[in-house]
């Protein structure tokens, strides 16, 4: 007798294959009637990743994503329940599949997409006002560590991925982006996943913070006035959730 992870890995393997996975029974034909409720589920997956990543399937139109995505799905079954988290992997994916290789920038605006998601489920925190940072920097802010808003995430490329991303939104005017490097902030401001447009240093300087170098860590590879920068956009996008002081 199977055991239960056993049995839910055949199931797995069947969903993703031909065979009727064993223990399954059914009024009928039973290869059948699970044929159908495998190509149910494929084309559940596949509308779960149409609707995470909209501007993929823009860029490459609805077909085409149609059948990568069943590519996709048969190679990668979800590992939780939450439909939401499906396809963490598909910018992965993306990187390696060859029918896209000519699309080099595919995988970095599927990462915006995904990131987007994460923001959008991330833990809440209560930021810190302006005053309230200031008075924790107190006499020694060089040795300031700064917590950041669990829902910000990075996006940095060698392509431009946020005016591509942009440009694919609804109603978005049309235009040539630069071919250029391009980096971004990704967050939840109220009830929406923000992807603000940054400069590379900007980026770098967060990433940095992000790891818990205290401020006169990253103010040794950054010129003062980004750092001031960076501070001020953390700020005012109230991103800033807690200041320590290392010992």
């Amino acid at each position: 007798m199977l055991s239960h992870p056993e049995i839910q890995s055949a199931f797995r393997a069947a969903l993703a294959g031909q065979d009727v996975p064993p223990g399954v029974t059914a009024v009928g034909d039973l290869a059948r009637r699970f044929s159908v409720y495998r190509n149910t589920v494929t084309h559940s997956l596949i509308a779960a990743l149409s609707q995470r990543f909209p501007v993929v399937r823009r860029i490459v139109g609805s077909d085409f994503f149609d059948a990568m995505a069943a590519v996709f799905v048969s190679a990668h079954p979800p590992r939780t329940p939450l439909i939401h988290a499906y396809g963490a992997d598909f910018p992965a994916f993306l990187a390696t599949f060859p029918p896209v290789a000519t699309l080099p920038y595919l995988p970095d605006v599927a990462g915006i997409e995904v990131m987007r998601g994460q923001a959008y489920h991330a833990a809440d925190a209560v930021p810190m006002s302006s005053d309230t940072i200031a008075a924790a920097f107190g006499s020694a802010p060089d040795g300031a560590v700064l917590s950041l808003h669990p829902s910000l995430y990075i996006v940095r490329s060698d392509f431009p991925v946020v005016s591509i991303w942009r440009m694919n939104q609804p109603n978005a005017a049309p235009f040539t982006p630069e071919p250029r490097a391009e980096a971004a902030l990704v967050f939840r401001l109220e009830e929406d996943a923000v992807v603000l447009a940054v400069t590379p240093a900007l980026a770098a300087i967060v990433a940095a913070t992000q790891s818990e170098l205290p401020l006169g860590a990253v103010a040794k590879d950054h010129v003062p006035d980004a750092i001031a920068q960076t501070l001020s956009v953390l700020m005012r996008y109230a991103l800033v959730v807690g200041v320590k002081h290392l010992p």
